[in-house]
């Protein structure tokens, strides 16, 4: 193992768990597979292995992003984390590691905002530790799960490679699905070249010149980080991000801490937007949005399929950029563009985009107004964030898993469903003893689960419980 300050190290096992064979606990657990090999999956399969738990298969279609998902291994080098390091430790039982690490590799503290890919470079490291001290307990894959199926003591994924493999528990750790096109746009029917439907594949800003328009279709975190990208290719044209509100991340700020409510503060969403503002007003909005982290999951269970479909409506993008905040750097940065005139967001919606010779002309309606507008742009490039809808999906492992009846979408549509123990839920609403589901793609049930504290805590409990399953039944490594 490494003797770095930050190495990874196993933990004790949890005895206060009720032993097996309670009920909703995994029959025996020898071999766990996991398909997808990003941030959500990669911690998973170190976690079993600190948990002394079961042997883990780790598979991943896209070597380059093994470790580090796309959010870490896509980013340019000037995108930075939207968290401090103090907060970024990928283990929740050593809050300090991340911090350790960047001091041992002199790349900051726990104030800095850091590259995200130095986060990806420090995830990759603990795998390939993990590797290292346990070659014969975790094994690598690189290539495609097409199909899963049910096999007599577990599953049996199929490779698009042609291979299979068994194993006892499978877990999906498929991480954000991309952004769907939007409404307007037939991509076949522009030149080619002129719409980017995945803003982190290739290089947004190639072939444009400084005379031209570039229209990113959303104003969030995408949107931002396509801005910078553009800047930094050395594109000097005019920039135009549309979203529907036209709302953007706002800036971290030093504030006191404090502490985090112990109970759900609210029962109605208009009672949570009162104890939000009568927060602010003494703590200032950072910190009254801050204090809400501990029981965002707990408000979010709570409340019935209308208070969840209302909230996603009329209150999420304003819980998006009070919550997901931009590093002080981006934010000035992002501040310059618009000050220079070579940004600008609007509120409006998106009508029509049609081929214009080389470019596309893009029909718009400002918000509040019946009139559209006219834009010409080289290039429109979806901004829209991740999505989640299995309906939609052209993913051929989702579409196979739904086609079988294996899973099915969450009541919102926002991901597949599953069960608090993160069991997937078949097309018949029956839970499936040994196939879980980790990452963005269980917002459905916990809303909060697309940021590192979130995703490391379903990570550890997860693990904590295959791990168990394995012990108690009497079976040793």
């Amino acid at each position: 193992m490494s003797s770095s300050p930050a190495a990874w190290h196993r933990v004790d096992r949890d005895d206060s768990i009720e032993p097996f064979p309670a009920p909703g606990w995994p029959a025996m657990i020898r071999h766990v597979a996991i398909v997808g090999g990003g941030f959500s999956g990669a911690l998973l399969a170190i976690n079993l292995l600190r948990h002394d738990g079961p042997r883990a298969t780790l598979i991943e279609r896209r070597p380059a992003q093994l470790g580090r998902g796309v959010a870490y291994s896509a980013a340019h080098e000037e995108h930075l984390l939207n968290v401090r390091a103090g907060n970024m430790s990928a283990l929740p039982d050593d809050p300090d590691h991340f911090v350790r690490w960047l001091t041992h590799n002199a790349l900051g503290d726990r104030t800095t905002f850091v590259p995200r890919r130095v986060y990806g470079r420090y995830l990759r490291e603990m795998l390939e530790q993990a590797v290292a001290a346990y070659p014969h307990r975790l094994t690598l894959i690189e290539d495609e799960v097409r199909a899963i199926v049910r096999a007599a003591d577990g599953y049996e994924a199929t490779f698009a490679g042609g291979g299979r493999l068994a194993a006892d528990a499978m877990v999906l750790a498929l991480g954000n699905l991309p952004p769907h096109t939007p409404p307007g746009i037939d991509p076949d029917a522009l030149p080619p070249g002129c719409y980017r439907g995945d803003p982190w594949a290739g290089d947004i800003a190639e072939g444009l010149r400084d005379d031209d328009h570039v229209l990113l279709v959303g104003s969030g975190l995408t949107a931002v980080d396509a801005a910078l990208l553009l800047d930094s290719s050395g594109f000097r044209g005019r920039i135009v991000a549309l979203s529907r509100r036209g709302l953007t991340p706002r800036r971290h700020a030093d504030t006191p801490p404090q502490p985090g409510l112990s109970e759900r503060p609210a029962a109605t969403l208009s009672a949570l937007l009162r104890h939000v503002r009568q927060r602010s007003d003494m703590i200032g909005w950072r910190a009254a949005v801050d204090t809400l982290r501990p029981v965002t999951q707990l408000m979010w269970g709570a409340a019935d399929a209308t208070t969840r479909a209302r909230f996603l409506r009329h209150l999420r993008p304003w819980w998006d950029v009070h919550r997901h905040r931009l590093a002080p750097a981006v934010a000035d940065r992002i501040a310059a563009l618009v000050a220079a005139g070579r940004l600008e967001v609007v509120a409006g919606k998106l009508v029509t985009a049609r081929p214009d010779g080389s470019h596309a002309s893009v029909a718009w309606r400002p918000r509040g107004e019946t009139d559209t507008r006219c834009l010409r742009v080289a290039r429109i490039v979806n901004c829209t964030g991740p999505q989640g809808d299995l309906l939609r999906s052209g993913e051929p492992l989702l579409r196979d898993l739904r086609a079988r009846g294996m899973i099915r979408p969450d009541a919102l549509r926002i991901g597949l469903e599953v069960d608090a123990q993160s069991r997937v839920v078949d097309a018949n609403g029956r839970v499936a003893e040994q196939l879980y589901a980790i990452g963005p793609m269980t917002r459905g049930g916990l809303w909060e689960v697309v940021a590192v504290p979130d995703i490391r805590q379903q990570n550890w409990t997860l693990a904590r419980r295959l791990a168990n399953a394995q012990w108690v039944g009497g079976e040793g490594l």
